[in-house]
């Protein structure tokens, strides 16, 4: 099955060219060349769903688009070369930095089904490039406009707006405003000019936003956005030379690895996050990551380990607050980490020391999405336990701190507490799984 081709995709919109227009334009090559050819917007619809033309036509379309966006291009600049390269890190930083705004162009509304989630080599492909040699050595760049550090303080503030906005009204509503500014703001930025210390600070920077795009697309299930944003993001860091950074986007595709249900993977990227960023990982990075290595261990129900990695999570957290934390770390609330072990404490069976876990969670004070997370585990311990009006009076509390937010990844979670309490008795029962299924029939 081929694969669209958002790179050519991505650059017709860039160059506000049409799908006629670009035919328009091979067939007057054509012509000029003595060939004979009458492509239309159909021709250019089979190309974007990932056919590649034949004879000199790739040539050509390589030709107009770098003329109507003003830089030049390679055949694998328009997803038309022959290389099997696919990872971000399986290119130099140059054509990463050419390529990246593809992505984020091609995220439009009903665009989910044409970006699939990455799986085998491409899915690890790069933590392995994150990991190994060769570094960036200069990350310096020639652009036409001058980039300075007044532009990297600008995209970090978007970053923190972003994020907040995200844990208020959750990410499908903060989506479009994230990939909006990526586009009109951060894109022209990363092409810019400016110089090695400069380049470094705004890799990273442009990096930390497009770990929140990703965040934004995973909660509103678009996983191959979000994988793709996730990968960009790790390319960044490794630019950035900020390992402590590369260390919390590898923990963002541990958390994705979990939502797929493919747990062999999250361990296999937690502890890649772990050794590799070594002695620069943050107290409250360590602790998420160690708490997201017992909660997998939980699922696959290695009851051993899963205790192992929750006395490390255990002792990380305990350490956080005694040195200075990223600013990306700042969704480590205090009672998440307790949250986690819950969750994997239900997974293996104890319940008494899970809700214990989660009811001391949900006593905490955290933002509004952290409140909703904790009760949504208060909820499935309490039903495990049998103990349905409690579990019923957690739920109504979710719903109440979840009003306003669009979110699938949680309406996932309230579909599976209404279909838990759905066969019960129960009065408080009813009334829960009515007011969620009322919830759920309003599309996002």
């Amino acid at each position: 099955m081929r694969e669209p081709n958002t790179l050519l995709d991505a650059l017709l919109d860039e160059a506000g060219m049409s799908r006629a227009g670009l035919a328009a334009r091979v067939n007057r090559l054509g012509d000029a060349a003595g060939l004979a050819s009458t492509y239309d917007h159909t021709s250019v619809g089979r190309w974007l769903s990932g056919q590649r033309p034949r004879g000199e036509v790739p040539a050509f379309i390589r030709q107009i688009l770098s003329e109507a966006v003003a830089r030049p291009l390679t055949l694998d600049d328009i997803g038309l070369g022959l290389s099997a390269a696919t990872s971000p890190g399986a290119v130099g930083l140059e054509q990463f930095v050419n390529r990246a705004p593809a992505l984020w162009r091609s995220d439009r509304p009903g665009r989910e089904a044409s970006t699939p989630v990455s799986t085998g080599l491409n899915a690890i492909a790069p933590v392995w490039e994150w990991e190994n040699p060769p570094e960036d050595s200069d990350v310096s760049r020639r652009g036409t406009t001058r980039v300075g550090m007044e532009d990297v303080a600008c995209i970090q503030a978007a970053r923190d707006r972003y994020e907040q906005m995200y844990r208020r009204v959750g990410g499908v509503a903060a989506r479009a405003r994230v990939v909006f500014f990526l586009n009109e703001y951060a894109a022209p930025v990363l092409r810019g000019s400016y110089p090695d210390v400069v380049g470094r600070k705004l890799h990273r920077a442009v990096g930390g936003l497009v770990s929140i795009a990703g965040i934004c697309a995973y909660d509103a299930d678009a996983q191959g956005f979000a994988q793709g944003y996730f990968h960009q993001a790790l390319r960044l860091a490794k630019a950035s030379g900020d390992r402590a950074f590369g260390a919390y986007v590898i923990g963002l595709m541990t958390n994705q690895a979990m939502c797929l249900q493919d747990y062999h993977r999250a361990l296999a990227f937690a502890e890649a996050a772990l050794r590799t960023a070594g002695a620069e990982i943050s107290p409250a990075l360590a602790a998420d990551l160690n708490a997201m290595k017992a909660k997998a261990y939980g699922r696959i129900k290695e009851q051993s380990s899963a205790h192992r990695a929750m006395e490390s999570a255990e002792r990380a957290a305990g350490r956080i607050g005694k040195r200075e934390e990223p600013p990306e770390t700042g969704y480590v609330q205090p009672g998440l980490v307790d949250t986690q072990l819950a969750e994997t404490l239900l997974s293996l069976g104890d319940l008494t020391a899970a809700n214990t876990y989660a009811q001391q969670a949900a006593d905490l004070v955290t933002h509004p999405r952290g409140q909703v997370n904790r009760l949504v585990t208060v909820t499935r311990v309490a039903v495990a336990q049998r103990e349905i009006d409690r579990a019923a009076d957690a739920a109504s509390a979710m719903l109440d701190r979840a009003e306003g937010m669009e979110s699938a990844r949680l309406n996932n979670r309230f579909r599976a507490i209404a279909d838990a309490l759905r066969p019960e008795d129960a009065v408080s029962a009813r009334e829960v799984v009515e007011r969620i299924d009322t919830n759920l029939s309003v599309p996002i």
